[in-house]
């Protein structure tokens, strides 16, 4: 099952006790957040969670996987993440 907006949003509501409209902001808000901090080529880390990076990927060699025929990918920048130790350790004793 995937965890999705909406699940936070319902999750805030029913633990904490905020209206909906009240923990939809605190998402969509907390969501912008990160979202202009990598946009701005910060990196986000998140204590206890792990951290997000904007990191470039140069041009490379590709092929199209419909009709075999090569091309070039032009340069893009992708968003990374690595969990810390501490969640790490957690999803490896489930």
């Amino acid at each position: 099952m995937t965890l999705t907006k909406a699940d936070l949003i319902d999750s805030i509501y029913h633990q904490v006790g905020f209206s909906r409209a009240t923990s939809t902001r605190l998402v969509e808000s907390l969501m912008e957040t990160i979202k202009g901090s990598l946009v701005r080529g910060e990196d986000v880390l998140i204590s206890g969670f792990g951290k997000f990076s904007a990191r470039a990927k140069a041009r490379r060699r590709g092929r199209n996987p419909a009709t075999g025929e090569d091309l070039m990918l032009k340069e893009r920048r992708i968003v990374t993440f690595n969990c810390s130790s501490v969640l790490r350790k957690r999803i490896n004793k489930a």
